[in-house]
């Protein structure tokens, strides 16, 4: 199958990448720097060096790829993120997903393309009660500047879902961790945590949907053939609440145990955003991509994740 990696040296994209080789497909990679497409060649990767702003040049380089299947990973996230400049570390990640996803989908329409597969998040939902599930609404209310980002969500998931002539699916990956990821061994979160300014906030309630990388790749290569249009959370099987979590991958990093502080302090600290992000997600459930799309996660549980992947 021929498929068009746009993010090809993204999070995603680097351990896509080499999985949609091994499964025998012919791939090419998008990246906006030369220096990457070189790295993409050498994993034996077709490389295009494009940015995903420039609508004619996307189309161009959709339409030379032939692709059955176009898949979008496109992102921009800081390494290091900090909540109360999350309006300006983000705008950049915002556009991609409106204007990226929007040019992807009318190349893909030009080019004759089956699918079209999109990365989302699976912590965009409506706070609700429960394991948020693919029905659950999104947040179109979300105070800002979080209501911007979820806006942005929308319009990807929108102009993915929305075309009459290319099957749209839109994979809502849960929070990375594994090589390259913030989470990872030598990444900024663990800095944070190893530095013990990532504490549990007030009971340590909040729940967290975990997955590997790696995992979140095998979903994708998944969806190219299996399942119907529609929304799907990649998740692993076991939602943690931070209260657990945290101490858990505190020990896997070699970091002392968290520290804990009350709501104020994280409010204070941290801003709306860092509040709820440690108070309020809800976790998600897999179950429907499981089903449909034939798919089990090699890291089942963030324990196992965290101890093999992380030590």
């Amino acid at each position: 199958m021929r498929v068009f990696l746009a993010g090809g040296t993204g999070v995603i994209g680097r351990a896509l990448a080499p999985q949609l080789r091994e499964a025998g497909h012919e791939v090419t990679a998008m990246t906006r720097y030369e220096s990457r497409a070189e790295k993409l060649r050498e994993q034996g990767v077709e490389a295009v060096v494009c940015d995903a702003f420039e609508t004619d040049n996307v189309a161009r380089a959709v339409a030379a790829a032939r692709p059955e299947v176009v898949v979008n990973q496109l992102t921009d996230i800081p390494d290091a993120l900090n909540p109360r400049k999350m309006a300006e570390q983000f705008e950049t990640n915002d556009r991609l997903r409106t204007e990226g996803t929007r040019n992807l989908m009318r190349a893909a329409e030009a080019a004759g393309a089956r699918r079209l597969i999109s990365q989302s998040i699976a912590w965009a939902y409506a706070p609700t009660e429960g394991l948020w599930g693919e029905d659950d609404r999104l947040w179109a209310e979300a105070p800002e500047p979080w209501g911007r980002s979820v806006g942005a969500v929308r319009a990807l998931e929108e102009a993915t879902l929305g075309s009459a002539g290319v099957e749209g699916v839109v994979l809502r990956y849960g929070l990375f961790y594994g090589p390259g990821t913030a989470f990872a061994s030598d990444g900024s979160t663990a800095a944070m945590v190893r530095k013990r300014v990532f504490p549990v906030v007030g009971r340590g309630t909040a729940v967290y949907s975990f997955i590997h990388v790696d995992d979140a790749a095998s979903a994708t290569v998944a969806a190219l053939d299996h399942g119907g249009p529609g929304a799907y959370n990649v998740v692993d099987d076991e939602p943690a609440v931070m209260r657990e979590w945290l101490p858990e991958y505190a020990s896997a990093i070699g970091a002392r145990p968290p520290r804990r502080v009350p709501r104020f302090i994280a409010r204070l600290a941290a801003g709306k955003f860092g509040l709820y992000m440690s108070t309020q997600l809800q976790g998600a459930t897999n179950a429907k991509a499981k089903r449909d799309l034939d798919w089990e996660p090699r890291w089942a549980s963030w324990r196992d994740g965290f101890r093999e992947a992380l030590g």
